[in-house]
């Protein structure tokens, strides 16, 4: 089962994704993904919406920000 060991990879800040699901965002705060959702619902972490079930992803802007971290300018 060499595919669901790569899809659960560890994370690190220098090869996120543009756009993160409710898992990864959580693993990589250290909560549960329920405060992930709730974070969403008051505004702290804004989610966008995808697909016609509505899942959640969030931009690696929005986590970095509450990490505390600014984007590095590029140029």
């Amino acid at each position: 089962m060499t595919n669901s060991s790569a899809k659960h990879q560890k994370l690190s800040l220098d090869n996120l994704p543009d756009l993160l699901t409710v898992r990864e965002v959580a693993e990589l705060l250290r909560v549960s993904p329920l405060t992930v959702k709730r974070w969403g619902k008051r505004g702290k972490l804004p989610a966008i919406r995808i697909n016609s079930r509505g899942d959640r992803r969030y931009r690696k802007e929005a986590v970095l920000y509450l990490l505390g971290i600014q984007p590095k300018e590029e140029g």
